[in-house]
C-alpha cells in the first residue's frame, strides 16, 4: 500500500473535497486503482467499484483538454442548494405556503431531499428562509412555512417578473420562431420556467399578448403554445449579432471535421467554422447525417442558451425540446466536438451545457439577468444563521443532497 505524504490531505479528506478541486472526482479513471479501492476488501471493493462507476455519480467527458473547476463548482452549487429552490417551488403554491412534516417526508422528490432522510434537516440549514412551527398554535402538528424574510423575498421576486415581462415575452416568441412548426406544449416550457426565467404563472400570462401567441388544445387536451406572427426583427441568432461586432472570434468558435483534398485553406474555414445555417430557418430537410444538419442542430442549441438566464442548461432540459429543435441522439458527441463554444460538466446521469463566451475566467456571468442577480441574494441569505451576520463558510458536502 502506498504510504500518504505528511503535506497532502487525508484519504477521507481528499474523497471528500468539493467537485471543483477533488482531484479523484476529476480523474478519467474514478477512482485510481491505487488510490481508493486497496483499502477494502473484494466484497466491498467490488461494491464500490460498481456505485463509482454508476452513471449517478460518475464525471462526463470534458470537451476541454482541461478541466474548468469555476465552471464545475457552479453544479456543486445547484446540488448544495437543491432542497431550498425545489421546496421554495412547491410551498409557494400551497395554500397559506404550509406542508405538514409527515406530509413532506413523503415529497423527497418534489422537495429534493434524498430519500429515508427527514425534511427538518435540511430546514434548519436555511433558517432564515424556512421555519418549522405547530398549526393551528400552540399544539398543532409541526408545519413547514416560509420565514417572513422569505415571503419578502418572494414578493421582490414577483415584482422582478413584473418589470421583465417585456423581456420574456421577447424569449419565448424567438423560442417559438426556431421551433419546428412555431408551436411548443406549455407544459415543456412549465418544465423548463426556472432555466428560460418564467413565473409559475406564465400560461395565464401569455393570454395578455394575443398579437404575440394563441394557445391551442389538441384533440388530447394538450395545450400548446403558438406563433400568431412571425417577426423579421426577431429573426437574427446571438451568433449573427456577434459576428458584426467580432468576425474573427465568431468563426474561431466552432470547428466541423470535413474530409478534403483541397489546399486551399481559405475555402476549407468557410466550411468548418461558422455555422452559415440560421437556426431561425426550417431544418426538417436537412438530411440527418450531414455537415448542414450537425451545423443547424448545434447552431440551434446555441441560440437556446443564449435565451436562458445563465446562459447554461441540463441535458434534460435540452432533451425536453428535442422534436422542436430537430434533435438527434447523437447531440452530446456534437457538442462535445465544439470545445471553444460548450463545456459540459456533471455526471452521466445529468450533465449541463454551458455557454462558454458568456462566462467569465472565474465562472461569473458576463452579463448578470435581474433574476440571477435576486438568486445571488436568495443564496447569502440562504447560508447566514442569522438575520445580519456574516455568511457561514460550510463545509464541503455539508449541505449536499
Amino acid at each position: 500500500m502506498p504510504l500518504l505524504s505528511l503535506n497532502k490531505p487525508s484519504l477521507r479528506q481528499t474523497f471528500f473535497l468539493p467537485w471543483n478541486s477533488n482531484p479523484i472526482r476529476r480523474n478519467s479513471t474514478f477512482p485510481p486503482a491505487d488510490s481508493i479501492l486497496p483499502l477494502f476488501n473484494c466484497k466491498r471493493r467490488k461494491k464500490l467499484r460498481k456505485k463509482l462507476s454508476s452513471p449517478r455519480v460518475k464525471p462526463i467527458a470534458i470537451s476541454t483538454p482541461r478541466p474548468l473547476p469555476a465552471l464545475d463548482a457552479l453544479i456543486h452549487r445547484d446540488s448544495s442548494f437543491r432542497f431550498l429552490s425545489r421546496t421554495r417551488s412547491f410551498l409557494s403554491r400551497q395554500p397559506h405556503h404550509l406542508l405538514s412534516l409527515s406530509s413532506a417526508g413523503k415529497l423527497h422528490r418534489e422537495l429534493g431531499f434524498s430519500r429515508g432522510r427527514k425534511p427538518s434537516r435540511f430546514a434548519n440549514r436555511h433558517p432564515l428562509l424556512l421555519r418549522i412551527l405547530p398549526h393551528p398554535p400552540p399544539y398543532g402538528p409541526l408545519h413547514l412555512s416560509f420565514t417572513p424574510l422569505m415571503k419578502s423575498l418572494l414578493s421582490e421576486e414577483q415584482s422582478i417578473f413584473n418589470s421583465i415581462e417585456k423581456q420574456r415575452v421577447t424569449a419565448i416568441r424567438k423560442l417559438l420562431m426556431i421551433s419546428s412548426r412555431h408551436r411548443i406544449p406549455l407544459a415543456k416550457l412549465h418544465h423548463c420556467r426556472d432555466v428560460l426565467g418564467l413565473p409559475h404563472d406564465f400560461r395565464d400570462r401569455v393570454r395578455k399578448y394575443p398579437e404575440f401567441f394563441r394557445v391551442a388544445v389538441e384533440p388530447d387536451g394538450l395545450h400548446v403554445l403558438e406563433l400568431a406572427e412571425w417577426d423579421p426583427a426577431l429573426a437574427v441568432s446571438a451568433l449573427e449579432r456577434d459576428f458584426v461586432e467580432d468576425e474573427h472570434r465568431v468563426r474561431r468558435t466552432f470547428k466541423f471535421d470535413i474530409p478534403h483534398d483541397d489546399d486551399d485553406e481559405r475555402k476549407m474555414n468557410l466550411l468548418t467554422t461558422l455555422p452559415l445555417i440560421s437556426p431561425y430557418t426550417d431544418g426538417s430537410e436537412l438530411k440527418p447525417w450531414t455537415v448542414e444538419a450537425e451545423k443547424y442542430r448545434v447552431g440551434m442549441i446555441h441560440e437556446f442558451l443564449s435565451l436562458t438566464v445563465e446562459k447554461r442548461a441540463y441535458i434534460h432540459h435540452i432533451v425536453e425540446f428535442k422534436e422542436e429543435f430537430s434533435l438527434t441522439r447523437h447531440t452530446y458527441h456534437n457538442l462535445l466536438k465544439q470545445p471553444r463554444a460548450f463545456y459540459l460538466s456533471g455526471t452521466e446521469m445529468n450533465w449541463a451545457v454551458f455557454l462558454r463566451e458568456a462566462y467569465n475566467e472565474d465562472g461569473t456571468l458576463v452579463e448578470k439577468d435581474p433574476l440571477f442577480l435576486f438568486e445571488e441574494k436568495l443564496r447569502r441569505h440562504a447560508l447566514m444563521k442569522e438575520e445580519g451576520g456574516e455568511v457561514e463558510v460550510r463545509a464541503a458536502g455539508a449541505n449536499r443532497v
